[in-house]
């Protein structure tokens, strides 16, 4: 059974970084797509940061490319999400998917999602 599980919200004040992390488990090869996700006060939907595909190329939205980068580690699984100059605005939850074959990465073929971990920042 696959599934994804994030790690390395916290609490943080504005301006500062953190890095979380999502492992993929029962994957046995690089093909498939990951990604990441938040879903942030005020806001219904879960907003796409950024998704990573079996080749190595990673897009980001243009939403938060300035701030936010991901890497992935084929080896161990995993994905990253490195966060910068955060603010309060970023106070939220954060979401890894998983699925599809790596190379068409559309946001419908996520069928595997993480709980979530929550970044909180007081200003």
């Amino acid at each position: 059974q696959v599934q994804v599980e994030e790690s390395g919200g916290g609490s943080v004040p504005a301006g500062e970084s953190l890095k979380l992390s999502c492992v993929a488990s029962g994957y046995t090869s690089k093909y498939y797509c990951m990604g990441w996700f938040r879903q942030v006060a005020g806001r219904q939907d879960r907003e796409w940061i950024a998704t990573s595909y079996y080749d190595g190329n990673i897009i980001h939205s243009t939403s938060f490319q300035d701030r936010f980068q991901v890497t992935r580690d084929y080896e161990k699984h995993t994905l990253y999400l490195q966060l910068s100059s955060l603010s309060w605005s970023d106070t939220g939850m954060y979401y890894c998917a998983a699925g599809g074959d790596g190379a068409v990465c559309a946001r419908r073929v996520y069928d595997v999602w993480g709980q979530g971990t929550r970044v909180t920042v007081s200003s």
